[in-house]
């Protein structure tokens, strides 16, 4: 195992233990909103995947970029989808209290 490979193993691990710590003291009220601005914003991994796809010159390249497209625009839609919800849940209802 390389050097580099061990520091790569390193901080991924670290940012799960991390990232967890920290997602795990969010409060339930915030944890919807939280989490659909955080999918929202990975719309930055189309943009990557587009720029990337640009350079694909094997058909293997050119799959797991399909693959990570769909991920990742599913991904974005599903931020928008429970932040609808979301909004929804604040709404004042007609016809009835408010």
């Amino acid at each position: 195992m390389t050097a580099a490979l061990l520091a790569v193993i390193t901080v991924f691990v670290l940012g799960l233990l991390v990232g967890f710590e920290v997602i795990s003291k969010v409060p339930q009220s915030l944890h919807t909103p939280l989490m659909s601005g955080a999918n929202a914003i990975h719309g930055v991994v189309v943009v990557g995947v587009m720029v990337i796809a640009a350079t694909s010159d094997s058909a293997l390249g050119r799959i797991l970029l399909f693959v990570a497209a769909v991920f990742a625009a599913m991904n974005v839609v599903g931020g928008y989808v429970v932040t609808d919800r979301m909004l929804q849940m604040f709404r004042a209802r007609r016809g009835g209290r408010s």
